[in-house]
């Protein structure tokens, strides 16, 4: 545990559905809920305006329209979330170089690690600045907690939701988590609280008052043992960077299950892409590669295979993810797809030889080789597949220019024709095989209305400065 509270959790508010109302200016202050909107779909986000209704995330979407029929249902669209995520995870690391992401909208910050004073003034200068940041680069806002502990900063920043900050003063963990309910503490989950409940143990602070011997009983050694700690407030835990992860990996979640074997192909193509850009952006090399599948039934496997030496060459880890996949049986329908590299190592001249003669090896026996130029490492060309108007979707219009798919059916499809920086747009229905109408990639939500890749701000957090201190004494502050 720290003596100051230079550990700093950020989380995002309402993600997804904050990232669509700043999209469609036609949203804004409404309910909308993003997820799968299929009949087995679940929510994923809710807006805060969604919320009042009861709408929550993990919450099937069936549910979600009896509690709020007037909301807007939307699917997904992960290339906008990760372009914001990418500029607001750029602006963490612009305090530390131990940065911790957790999700696209959630992170870890080791202020010390970046020169921050070990003061509550300073380090909570520090997270109302980067609040402002966050708000003037993407027009989205976050949750900051601070804490002297991982565990800690995270039940802070939940209590600062929305959009505030709040101080968890070392020296006053156990006042502050014993009448919580033992959910709070990280690592426990429906099966653990049951074991508990059971017990009589429902708080954070019968669980302490149970004793590390109680807990062991009841759970086993490893788990018990940390639980108990965790309830008395401590956790040693260190932010721990990407670049001294073990893994790196991306996965995808598809509202409609995917039973196309082509189309699954493909997507672990992109996936494998995915992975070699995170792998080079830490500067690092894999040597095992991993991918995961879970299937329509929700049940999940894997599959690995370890290379001759690390890489970080596109074409090694795609091949190698393609013959992964051949070994899964995906004709019952795809939920989930994920690819990642294990066995990580800084990228080194024997790496390199080692990798040149596996790939001169394979070229020997007739393996594939990549193609030179402008088109490799990209996907072979396939048959195009029927277009799917889901709502939410971006489009384009010879005519009326940039929209997104309110809904379909009947063979009509409606598009509002709005952007994130116009009124709210007019409402067009078409035929749904218009040849005027294509669908479109999302507009970012960074570079206003030209559209520079660049983010309108590039702020550097002051490490001092700023709001003033909370009153002396104070166990939690918030703002």
């Amino acid at each position: 545990m720290r003596r100051a509270p230079t550990i700093l959790h950020l989380d995002m508010d309402a993600f997804y559905a904050a990232a669509e109302q700043a999209a469609k200016p036609s949203l804004r202050g409404k309910p909308v809920v993003v997820g799968g909107i299929g009949p087995r779909g679940v929510v994923a986000t809710a807006s805060y305006e969604a919320r009042v209704f009861g709408v929550r995330s993990a919450m099937p979407t069936a549910q979600a329209r009896r509690l709020c029929p007037n909301a807007a249902y939307l699917s997904p669209r992960f290339t906008l979330y990760r372009q914001v995520s990418d500029a607001v995870m750029e602006l963490l690391r612009a305090l530390s170089p131990l940065v911790e992401p957790l999700s696209l909208d959630e992170a870890f910050v080791d202020l010390e690690a970046g020169g921050v004073p070990a003061e509550t003034a300073a380090a909570r200068a520090v997270g109302e600045q980067l609040r402002r940041d966050i708000r003037a680069v993407t027009g989205l806002t976050g949750s900051v907690g601070l804490a002297g502990a991982k565990m800690l900063a995270k039940i802070a920043s939940e209590a600062a939701k929305p959009d505030g900050l709040v101080v968890i003063e070392p020296g006053t963990e156990r006042e502050l988590l014993g009448p919580m309910p033992v959910r709070t503490l990280p690592g426990v989950g429906p099966a653990t609280a049951e074991a508990l409940r059971r017990a009589g143990i429902h708080t954070v602070a019968e669980t302490a008052e149970a004793g590390e011997a109680e807990l062991v009983r009841l759970l086993g050694k490893a788990h018990g043992t940390g639980l108990y700690a965790m309830a008395l407030g401590q956790d040693e835990r260190p932010v721990v960077a990407e670049r001294d992860a073990k893994s790196v990996s991306v996965e995808d979640t598809f509202e409609v299950d995917l039973t196309d074997r082509t189309r699954v192909r493909i997507e672990v193509l992109r996936l494998a892409d995915r992975c070699v850009q995170r792998l080079r952006a830490a500067g690092r090399s894999g040597r095992t590669v991993v991918i995961k599948v879970r299937n329509y039934d929700f049940s999940t496997l894997t599959r690995s295979e370890t290379l001759r030496g690390p890489t970080d060459d596109p074409a090694v880890i795609r091949e190698a993810a393609v013959r992964l996949l051949e070994t899964v049986d995906t004709t019952g329908g795809v939920r989930l797809l994920g690819v990642g590299v294990s066995g990580l190592a800084d990228f080194t001249q024997e790496d390199l030889f080692a990798q040149m003669a596996m790939e001169r090896e394979t070229e020997e026996v007739g393996g594939v080789v990549e193609p030179e130029g402008e088109t490799a490492g990209e996907p072979e060309a396939v048959v195009e597949l029927p277009r799917r108007w889901y709502p939410g979707l971006d489009v384009v219009h010879e005519e009326f220019g940039a929209g997104w798919v309110q809904g379909s059916g009947v063979g009509r499809v409606t598009v509002r024709f709005e952007t994130p920086w116009s009124a709210p747009g007019r409402v067009r229905t078409f035929v749904v095989d218009d040849p005027a109408l294509r669908p479109g990639e999302p507009l970012s939500l960074l570079g206003g209305p030209d559209q520079s890749s660049a983010p309108a701000i590039r702020p550097k957090s002051e490490s001092a400065g700023g709001a003033a201190d909370s009153a002396a004494g104070a166990e939690i502050s918030r703002r």
